[in-house]
């Protein structure tokens, strides 16, 4: 993600992007455990009405932690017109480039199958083929390419749109055996029905849905490609972070409307969703880039820059093993001091582990890119 100019660090980075990237994954290798730790040792009623947004809407609706995996998939969209950019530029054309994209893809997959697809344990019998964020960034990433090397700037917004109106007609008046059209029950909606044709006994068990969903995961990552232009265009600074904040507050609105005819269902990836979640993460991309780039306050992004920088390596770590279990050996005789706050100890713990880890590679720049 090479580049000059304001807002950009030493190195030609924008540092926003590293610390949101870094701030998304905060909740997946540690925060949501040490949320609901604080939580349940402060015991506080009005603090305790936090505690349902740290968990997943059984289908319809949105909490706060379903706006983690759309976020992903959205801050891979942001990089890759900085990315391709610098690979084009770099020489050897598209098709080289088209070459490291099937690459990447491949890669992302196989590593979505390791963290939840039981690959490694080398038995047919438990795979599951689709089952992962990683393989929805996978599928996302693929056709988010192909849209950004072959179509202009107008026709991308275009495509976008088309494939989230074609998503919503096909569950909406394609008939589902059984069921018919329009159903979006778990077990009656295109997507899934789909799923179980196509995957059989290698689908993931979930009511999440991949095949279909392919249209959407693109979509998200398409929001995340024209934030990413629109933060390489000649506009000013400022002009640019107002400009992300307006779009992403007409994403929110255009999705929460939407779903009173199409449910904001993260579960089928439904297109209110995709401009639900992807709206807020227009904002948060503003309020980051503003706060950090623009008017340069970045000492308290530190934390968050560490994680953001070798964010697939702790993702992939973070689901082979649980850090937890390294912490406790220097937490855990304080257990029968800790009473309530007990979970709090242990996620604090574990977490630190995550981080000194990363901190130790980033100052070795160590970095791990696919």
């Amino acid at each position: 993600m090479g580049y000059g100019g304001p807002g950009t660090d030493s190195g030609g980075r924008l540092v926003a992007v590293d610390a949101l990237r870094g701030f998304d994954m905060f909740w997946i290798i540690g925060g949501q455990r040490i949320l609901q730790g604080l939580l349940k040792g402060n015991g506080s009623k009005w603090l305790g009405k936090l505690e349902p947004q740290m968990h997943h809407v059984p289908w319809g609706g949105f909490h706060f932690i379903d706006l983690i995996m759309p976020l992903f998939l959205f801050i891979v969209g942001v990089v890759m017109p900085f990315s391709f950019s610098r690979r084009l530029a770099a020489g050897g054309g598209k098709k080289k480039l088209y070459l490291h994209v099937v690459t990447r893809t491949v890669v992302l997959f196989v590593l979505g199958m390791i963290a939840q697809g039981n690959l490694l344990a080398y038995d047919l019998s438990k795979l599951k083929i689709c089952c992962n964020t990683l393989q929805a960034i996978a599928v996302g990433y693929l056709i988010t390419s192909l849209i950004l090397l072959n179509l202009s700037l107008r026709w991308q917004m275009v495509t976008t749109a088309g494939l989230l109106l074609a998503y919503w007609a096909l569950l909406s008046w394609v008939p589902v055996p059984k069921y018919g059209p329009g159903v979006l029950t778990p077990e009656g909606n295109l997507a899934i029905w789909l799923d179980h044709l196509i995957l059989g006994r290698y689908q993931d068990g979930t009511p999440y849905t991949w095949i279909l969903s392919g249209m959407t995961f693109a979509c998200t990552v398409m929001l995340g490609a024209l934030a990413g232009q629109l933060l390489r265009s000649g506009q000013s600074p400022t002009a640019k972070g107002l400009w992300l904040l307006g779009a992403g507050m007409g994403c929110c609105a255009s999705g929460w409307v939407w779903g009173r005819w199409f449910p904001i269902i993260k579960h089928l990836w439904t297109s209110s969703f995709v401009l639900y979640a992807g709206g807020i993460s227009l904002v948060l991309l503003a309020v980051f880039y503003l706060v950090i780039d623009v008017w340069g306050w970045r000492r308290w992004a530190f934390g968050f820059v560490v994680i953001g920088m070798n964010a697939i390596a702790v993702y992939m770590a973070t689901s082979l093993y649980d850090f937890r279990q390294i912490g406790n050996i220097f937490v855990k005789g304080l257990n029968k001091w800790a009473g309530p706050w007990n979970d709090l100890l242990h996620a604090v713990a574990g977490f630190v582990v995550i981080w000194l880890t990363l901190y130790w590679m980033y100052r070795k720049k160590s970095f791990v890119k696919i």
